[in-house]
């Protein structure tokens, strides 16, 4: 079993690819190679398998064996990955997930991919599809209680449910305190991602996040979109932002038409063979 070892900012996964893939239970895997002294350690693994609507699919399964709908860090490495293992041989093309069909461009230097921009698609911010346990058309600036204190969250779907707190010291973000208390609160059926927000001006921003399914991460590129498109919302940044994650930047493009754009790198760590239990 061939496996490669990658990250997008410092959010890493395990990819390989499974022709047979398509409906297999990859949670027991999934736990196993992703844990960090036991496996290869990862926060989820990506598998590349067959597609009947795109030229591929990704199935993207976080580090507790849950499988997520999307991935923005995991479908960087994805693209990467599918080009320069041959999987497929287009600049452009189309990612099937259980977020709907991404379409990625490839920045192509001497064979080897050293960006990737996605377009993700469109945000949703009504309740329902969120999904969230209120009802309202823009979910912006709602308080919840989260043990002894009140916090105000905005939330959106982009690819997967993300919750949104502005603090003024991104430093101080309770990330691993609170994180996991908003990810279950009874106000999310679902869960949701957890993101901290900084805003240092009008282009940019700074971004920490407690992940569904796979805790505190370096990294995360839908968080990283979701927290763009809220901070434009609230009327406190322009429609082009920069993300300062833990290991780098993502920049993030909120178009007119509502059109989310993420561009970053990827980078392969190693490669390994697995024996096939």
């Amino acid at each position: 079993m061939k496996l490669t070892k990658m990250h997008g900012l410092g959010n890493d996964f395990v990819l390989f690819s499974d022709p047979q893939g398509g409906n297999k239970d990859f949670t027991n895997l999934a736990i196993k190679l992703c844990d960090r002294r036991t496996g290869i350690g990862a926060d989820g693994i990506c598998v590349v398998v067959p597609s009947d609507v795109a030229d591929v699919r990704m199935r993207i399964i976080n580090s507790d064996g849950s499988e997520a709908e999307m991935c923005g860090n995991g479908i960087r490495c994805f693209a990467k990955y599918a080009y320069e293992h041959g999987e497929i041989t287009s600049e452009t093309f189309t990612i099937e997930t259980l977020a709907g069909i991404m379409k990625p461009t490839l920045t192509i230097e001497n064979g080897k991919v050293t960006l990737v921009t996605v377009d993700m698609g469109k945000p949703f911010f009504n309740s329902t599809d969120i999904p969230m346990n209120i009802n309202m058309a823009k979910v912006i600036d709602v308080d919840l209680a989260v043990a002894d204190e009140m916090v105000t969250v905005s939330s959106v779907l982009l690819g997967v449910p993300h919750t949104e707190v502005f603090i003024d010291d991104i430093t101080k973000a309770p990330v691993t305190t609170q994180g996991p208390i908003l990810e279950k609160h009874d106000a999310f059926p679902s869960n949701t991602n957890v993101n901290y927000i900084e805003v240092v001006n009008d282009h940019h921003i700074k971004v920490r996040t407690w992940e569904r399914g796979a805790g505190a991460t370096l990294a995360c590129g839908t968080g990283s979109c979701a927290s763009a498109v809220i901070a434009h919302e609230k009327g406190l940044t322009g429609r082009e932002v920069d993300v300062e994650l833990y290991l780098g930047t993502l920049h993030i493009s909120y178009l007119e038409d509502g059109t989310v754009l993420m561009t970053g790198p990827a980078e392969e760590v190693f490669e390994t063979e697995l024996p096939i239990e």
